[in-house]
C-alpha cells in the first residue's frame, strides 16, 4: 500500500541531502548569518563539530513571531516565487537547512532584532520545540548546534576523526574569511582562537592572516571588469608554485565553488610558463549577474554552471595573463650557491672523463632508421637472468639488502642531456634514468626507516620551519608521528609551524626539505597513515624530489647512485612503474649496426 511518511521520517530523510558531517551544519549557520547582514560573526566548534557549533552575528536577527516559521522545511525570507531563482543573491535560498540540522541535533536559538525590546529563545530536540521564551540578548542571531545524530545513532559511524573533521570546516572557514573582507570573523576550535580577521575590506591581509604570510612577495594582483562579470583576485607569480591544485580557491558570487571551467582558464593562462605537475596559488573572486549563473544544481550549492562559459574563460584567462605580464613576475636571479644533488659516501675520488679536441664527424650515406628497443623484454630478460639472492635479514640498521644481479662490474662513462647515465660491462651497455633509480632508492630507504623504526638521523645545526594552513594544522599530530617513523625530527612551534631538527641520513638538507614540503601538500584529507598500503603510495609520491633529469651529477655520484640501486630490492622500476634502466647486448649493438 501506498502511504505517507510520518513529518519524523520525511524530515531525517531530507535532513540527510543537507547535513552529512558537522562541516554541513557549519556551512549553512555562516552562509545565514552572512546573508543577515552580519559584519561581525564568531564560530565555535568542540571535538570536530560532533559535539558544539555555536554560531554568532550581529545580522538583522528574526522576529519572535517568525522563530518557528523558520525551522519549517521550505521557510525562507529569500525568494518568494519561482522567477526570483534566475536572480539569486544571496547564499542561501532553499529553506531547508533550518529544519534539516534541527532533525538530528538539539538547538538552542537566540535571536533579537534591533527594533525589538527583548530577544527569543527557543529550544528544539530532534525538530521539535521544547520550549520558547523572551529573553534579553544582543542584537542579531546566536545558534548552538549540540549531539549530531544523536537520534541517528548508525549515522555516527560515517563521521571521520576529530581531527578529520575540523580540518574540512577549518579550511572552509578560512576560505569564507577571504570572500567576506568586510566582515571581521573569529573562529574558534576547542577553547582556542584560531584566526581573527580584522573586517576593513582588506582582501590581501586576510590571505596573509588566515594562510601563509611568506607568500605575500610571490602573489600578483589580477582583476577585470566587463559587462555582467568583475573579477578580482591574486594569482603566484611563475616561479612560485605548488604541487598540487590544493592552493587554487575560486568564488563566485561570495560562494566557494569547485568549478573545472575556472581550473581550465588558469591552466590556459599559466601554458607554457610552469613546468608539468607544479600549479600556481590562485585565488579568484568572480561576481557575475545572477541571471547567468545556475546555482540551483545540489543542496550544497558548491557546484554551479555558467551559461556563457567561452566568455568567462577567456575573461579570466586574460585577466590572469595581465597580471602576469607585469615586471614584477619576471623571476629574480638570486646570488645563491649553485644547487648541487650530492651523495654521501666514504673517501670520494675525483675522476674526470676526457673529452676529445677534435670531435668525430659522423657521415651517413642513407638515411639512418629509427631503433626500436623492446623495454620489456628486454627487463623480462633481466629478471630470467637473474642469479640466487643472497638470504638477507632485516637488521637494525640504514643498509639496503645486499643483492647480487646478474650484471657485470659497471664502468661510468658520462651521461646525457644530464638525465641519462651511460655505463658499460664487460658485455653489456646500461643507459640509466637518473631520476629513476633515485626514486626507487629514497623510497626503498624511507620505507625500510618506517617499517624497522631504527632510523639514523641526521641531527641539524641550524632547524627549519615547515609552515601549514590552518585547515592542515588539524593533523599535525599524526603527521608528525608519520614524519618521525620515516627519519624526521619533528615538533611542534607556534601556531602554524613545526619545526624540524632532524632528516634522514641518506638524504641531504635539500633532499629532505622538498620530500617534506611534498608531503604536506599532497596528504589528502581523512588519509590513513596507518595503513601499509597508504604508507607506500604517499612515499612514493613524494620520491618526486628525488634527483631530477637536468641535475648535473659528478662521475663518482653516478657510481655511486648505481651502486645503490643495485642494492635495491626491486633495482628495475622506479616506485611509479617506469623502468630505472635499459640494458643491451654486445650482439643487440652489432645487430643494430648490420654487423651481424
Amino acid at each position: 500500500m501506498i502511504q505517507l511518511l510520518s513529518k519524523e521520517v520525511s524530515d531525517k530523510i531530507a535532513a540527510g541531502e543537507v547535513v552529512d558531517r558537522p562541516l554541513s551544519i557549519v556551512k549553512e549557520l555562516v552562509e545565514n548569518a552572512l546573508d543577515a547582514g552580519a559584519d561581525s560573526l564568531v564560530v565555535e566548534i568542540r571535538n570536530g563539530g560532533k559535539s558544539y557549533i555555536r554560531v554568532s552575528d550581529n545580522g538583522i536577527g528574526i522576529g519572535p513571531d517568525e522563530v518557528e516559521i523558520a525551522f519549517l522545511r521550505h521557510a525562507t525570507s529569500k525568494i518568494r516565487q519561482a522567477e526570483d531563482l534566475n536572480h539569486i543573491r544571496t547564499l542561501g535560498f532553499r529553506g531547508e537547512a533550518l529544519s534539516s540540522i534541527a532533525a538530528v541535533t538539539r538547538i538552542e536559538l537566540l535571536t533579537k532584532r534591533r527594533e525589538d525590546k527583548t530577544g527569543t529563545r527557543l529550544i528544539l530536540s530532534g525538530g521539535e520545540i521544547i520550549d520558547q521564551k523572551p529573553v534579553g540578548c544582543p542584537d542579531g542571531t546566536t545558534i548552538v548546534v549540540e549531539d549530531l545524530f544523536y537520534n541517528t545513532p548508525a549515522r555516527l559511524k560515517f563521521l571521520k576523526s576529530d581531527a578529520a573533521e575540523t580540518g574540512v570546516i577549518t579550511d572552509f572557514m578560512s576560505k569564507m574569511a577571504l570572500a567576506y573582507d568586510q566582515c571581521q570573523i573569529r573562529f574558534i576550535c576547542n577553547g582556542n582562537t584560531l584566526f581573527t580577521t580584522m573586517g576593513k575590506g582588506n582582501r590581501l591581509q586576510n590571505i596573509l592572516t588566515v594562510y601563509d604570510r611568506t607568500i605575500q612577495d610571490h602573489l600578483l594582483p589580477v582583476e577585470s571588469e566587463g559587462q555582467d562579470y568583475t573579477l578580482r583576485g591574486y594569482v603566484s607569480k611563475p616561479s612560485f608554485t605548488k604541487t598540487s591544485r590544493k592552493y587554487q580557491i575560486h568564488f563566485v558570487n561570495g560562494r566557494v565553488i569547485t568549478s573545472r571551467l575556472l581550473d581550465q582558464a588558469v591552466e590556459e593562462a599559466y601554458r607554457e610558463k610552469m613546468f608539468d605537475g607544479r600549479f600556481p596559488v590562485v585565488f579568484l573572486f568572480l561576481d557575475a549577474e545572477p541571471g547567468k549563473l545556475d546555482v540551483n544544481i545540489h543542496p550544497n550549492k558548491k557546484e554551479i554552471r555558467f551559461e556563457e562559459e567561452d566568455r568567462v574563460r577567456e575573461l579570466v584567462a586574460q585577466a590572469i595573463r595581465r597580471g602576469l605580464d607585469r615586471p614584477e613576475s619576471v623571476p629574480v636571479i638570486e646570488k645563491k650557491n649553485k644547487r648541487e644533488k650530492t651523495f654521501v659516501f666514504p673517501d670520494p675520488v675525483s675522476v674526470s672523463t676526457p673529452i676529445p679536441e677534435d670531435p668525430i664527424e659522423l657521415k651517413a650515406s642513407a638515411p639512418i632508421r629509427e631503433v626500436q628497443v623492446d623495454i620489456k623484454n628486454i627487463l623480462s630478460t633481466m629478471r630470467r637472468e637473474e642469479v640466487q639472492k643472497e638470504t638477507w635479514t632485516a637488521k637494525e640498521t640504514m643498509e639496503l639488502p645486499v643483492m647480487a644481479p646478474a650484471m657485470e662490474e659497471l664502468t661510468v662513462l658520462g651521461s646525457i642531456f644530464s638525465s641519462y647515465i651511460l655505463a658499460s660491462g664487460e658485455q653489456h651497455f646500461y643507459l640509466i634514468d637518473q631520476h629513476a633509480a633515485h626514486e626507487r632508492i629514497t623510497y626503498e630507504k624511507l620505507l625500510m626507516n618506517y617499517k624497522n623504526g631504527n632510523q639514523a638521523v641526521q641531527h641539524l645545526l641550524v632547524p627549519f620551519i615547515q609552515s601549514l594552513t590552518y585547515g592542515e594544522r588539524q593533523h599535525l599530530e599524526d603527521w608528525i608521528r608519520f614524519f618521525s617513523r620515516l627519519g624526521y625530527e619533528a615538533e611542534e612551534f607556534g601556531p602554524n609551524d613545526f619545526r624540524i631538527t632532524g632528516v634522514p641520513a641518506f638524504l641531504s638538507l635539500e633532499e629532505a626539505r622538498d620530500f617534506l614540503r611534498y608531503l604536506t601538500e599532497n596528504i589528502q584529507e581523512g588519509a590513513d597513515l596507518n595503513n601499509p598500503s597508504m604508507q607506500e603510495k604517499i612515499v612514493a609520491r613524494a620520491c618526486k624530489s628525488s634527483v631530477k633529469a637536468g641535475d648535473s651529477l659528478k662521475t663518482e655520484e653516478m657510481e655511486h647512485l648505481i651502486k645503490e640501486l643495485f642494492h635495491c630490492e626491486n633495482p628495475y622500476s622506479c616506485p611509479h612503474g617506469r623502468p630505472t634502466l635499459i640494458r643491451l647486448s654486445k650482439g643487440e649493438i652489432e645487430r643494430m649496426f648490420k654487423r651481424i
